[in-house]
């Protein structure tokens, strides 16, 4: 299948506006992989310390048989339910590393943030940037430098993008992303959401909301709806870093552990004496389009309008939201999973999962299909299943076939729509994003007299007052990266949710984040520049009429163009300001505030 002509044309604009980073960061790639091994190069007590604390058969093989020793980076929690499988993970990929005359190590441990225990607390504008301490952390480990090849055990929200940054600095590493799984189906997403609507309204009380959550997050693996930490595993899949098919395999799954082993085995394969495949060659221009691609037609996490950005440019690689917004105009939604549909994870794995959205891509010429992948048969592996093989043992993939429900996912010749889930706004109040494939269509247009709020906890206050039972777009603002670290504000949901419910017409326009998981209300995202930084919704005012307009792509203050320009901007207030600075571990994250690229820019604090 001939690739789209605008697929080539994005793949070719961010291959010229990258060449000279990219060409010096392939140099520090391939001087870096021109090495000899770090047991050999480094002197004798390094050599020693590295291998003190592991078995004396290990040390035997990865020193005197120079067999190969694999990098375990991990970022084991049992605070976060899709983190709590790894506990077990390195003896499994030891002993499977033993089995093929190799040798593995815990080189490091990454912090892993649970954002839905951090929701609507301080510890939230502490999240955006644990991306970076993780990527850092990745960096530490991997710097002891006694490694051949890598694998990251990660799965959530900033996890995956921090690990796969930390790992691009390693760029001549052979690295394989391993997953954990979704746990089993619980409490619908949308029967939860329901009565988190009522919880809002003081129509429930604690004990009954307290049921219905923990009857949805009630055991280990990754929550059900298709938030960032779920939409990571499908671009890992997109991108080739997993063991094909490996995403949505559960926990309690007796193929789990399989595909565990199978990773190390793929591991060994790309080492440099057979098959090399670092992941700084492997993750290209066509690999990172591959995963805006999937993320747009599955309707994923606005998240990766920032994550992906910082990915890339750990790569050598610029892109920018012109490029995902030029995709989104010719990708089609080929998924429905909650919050884009009432199907949750598990459901899209049984109607055909990632592999059934990757095939229908390929074979409409809309992915790349000439990347190297961490498996030799390059991206069509990723379109079949894997099973137990009975005969065999091990594993075997089987081919997907046709959709098994198309209310979940459907083929690109029939899409559910015909361009992708997410939009670019721009106009006189910034550069945003907007998640429209949970948004019905009667509301892709809003436009109504603005309520600005300095923080969404002022917001919640006039929604419990009555205050904002009209027409009304939301502004939150001071919720950039530079200002409080760009928390995600989920906890607006239930209420916006609750005055679109009653037949308002309901927008929220914000310089900080919405959950992967922003449900059915507007909401104009990421607005850059943020306040903080002199952008434009410091200059708004209670009153004033904004259009959130996702049809024509614009975000619009309706002021006179004079009165616009001349009109002083806001200032957040000392108070704000202090309570900003301290408390909760802020005091340690605030050279990164200030260092902070813009959202879209990646918010990235290392460079």
């Amino acid at each position: 299948m001939k690739t789209h002509p605008r697929l080539e044309a994005v793949t070719a604009r961010i291959r010229e506006r990258s060449a000279p980073e990219r060409e010096a960061y392939l140099r520090r790639v391939d001087a870096a992989a021109a090495q000899e091994r770090g047991a050999d190069r480094m002197g004798c007590a390094n050599v020693a310390h590295a291998f003190a604390g592991i078995p004396a058969n290990d040390r035997l093989r990865v020193v005197a048989e120079r067999a190969p020793n694999i990098a375990i980076v991990s970022a084991y929690n049992d605070m976060l339910s899709a983190h709590a499988p790894f506990a077990g993970y390195p003896a499994v990929i030891k002993d499977e590393a033993r089995k093929h005359g190799a040798t593995a190590q815990v080189a490091g441990g990454v912090p892993a943030m649970c954002d839905g225990v951090t929701q609507g607390t301080a510890g939230m504008e502490l999240s955006l940037f644990s991306r970076d301490v993780i990527a850092m952390g990745t960096a530490v480990a991997l710097s002891h430098d006694m490694f051949d090849a890598a694998l990251m055990l990660g799965i959530c929200d900033k996890i995956v993008p921090g690990l796969l940054i930390g790992a691009l600095h390693f760029g001549h590493l052979p690295t394989v992303f391993v997953p954990g799984g979704p746990m089993p189906s619980g409490l619908s997403n949308g029967e939860k959401a329901k009565v988190r609507e009522l919880a809002a309204q003081g129509l429930v009380g604690r004990a009954e909301l307290l049921e219905a959550e923990t009857r949805a997050y009630h055991t280990q693996g990754t929550c059900t709806f298709y938030g960032t930490a779920n939409s990571n595993q499908m671009l890992m899949e997109a991108m080739g870093l997993h063991v094909p098919g490996s995403a949505f395999v559960q926990p309690q799954d007796g193929l789990r552990e399989e595909l565990t082993r199978e990773a190390v085995r793929t591991a060994l394969g790309n080492l440099k004496a057979r098959r090399f495949a670092p992941i700084g060659r492997l993750v290209d221009e066509r690999c990172i389009v591959n995963a805006m691609v999937a993320l747009l037609a599955t309707g994923g996490s606005t998240n990766h309008l920032i994550h992906w950005v910082a990915v890339a440019r750990a790569a050598g690689l610029t892109i920018d939201w012109n490029d995902f917004s030029e995709l989104s105009a010719v990708v089609p939604l080929l998924s429905r999973v909650y919050p884009n549909g009432q199907a949750d994870v598990n459901q899209f794995q049984d109607a055909g999962g990632p592999g059934y959205v990757i095939r229908e891509l390929l074979d409409s010429g809309l992915m790349h299909a000439d990347v190297l992948t961490v498996r030799e048969g390059g991206l069509r592996e990723y379109t079949r299943m894997p099973a137990a093989s009975l005969s065999e043992g091990g594993l075997r993939w089987n081919d997907i076939g046709a959709s098994r429900d198309e209310s979940v996912v459907r083929p690109a010749s029939h899409p559910f729509s015909p361009t992708g889930g997410l939009r670019l706004l721009t106009g006189n109040l910034g550069r945003s994003v907007i998640k429209v494939s949970a948004v019905p269509e009667d509301r892709h247009v809003i436009e109504a007299p603005a309520r600005v709020f300095d923080s969404q906890e002022d917001l919640q206050l006039a929604f419990k007052a009555g205050e904002l039972d009209r027409d009304v777009v939301c502004v939150v603002r001071w919720q950039g990266p530079q200002a409080n670290g760009m928390p995600e504000l989920h906890k607006l949901t239930p209420p916006l949710a609750v005055l679109q419910g009653k037949g308002f017409n309901v927008a929220l326009v914000t310089d900080g984040r919405m959950s992967g998981a922003s449900g059915k209300v507007p909401a104009a995202i990421h607005v850059s520049p943020e306040a903080a930084a002199g952008g434009p919704l410091a200059k708004l005012r209670d009153g004033d009429l904004v259009r959130v307009d996702a049809v024509a792509g614009t975000l619009q203050a309706i002021v006179p163009d004079a009165e616009w320009a001349a009109r002083e901007a806001a200032v957040l207030s000392e108070e704000r300001r202090e309570a900003n600075r301290h408390g909760m571990g802020r005091a340690l994250f605030a050279g990164m505030r200030r260092n902070a690229l813009a959202a879209e820019e990646g918010a990235c604090t290392w460079l």
